[in-house]
């Protein structure tokens, strides 16, 4: 097998299961913080502060996934990797 099957082969993974399983994760870490801020700390401004760093997280998570994703996917079109 030669060194560019072993890069298609690792990105395909990479497409299919990382990178989604990791989305899904920051996503339910915003979720979480969405259902603290709003629903179940209301009065507590403490908890609610929690829940805002949660929503920060989440969002910051995906953003740097989509923007390394991207990154990647650019440097492997470029050297032709890419099937």
């Amino acid at each position: 097998m030669t060194f560019a099957a072993w890069v298609n082969a690792l990105l395909g993974l990479v497409n299919t299961v990382a990178a989604p399983a990791i989305v899904t994760l920051a996503f339910i870490v915003f979720l979480w913080g969405v259902v603290n801020y709003f629903f179940l700390n209301g009065g507590n401004e403490d908890k609610r502060v929690e829940g805002r760093q949660f929503m920060i997280w989440g969002i910051l998570g995906m953003v740097l996934l989509f923007g390394v994703w991207g990154v990647v996917n650019l440097i492997v079109a470029t050297l032709g990797f890419s099937s």
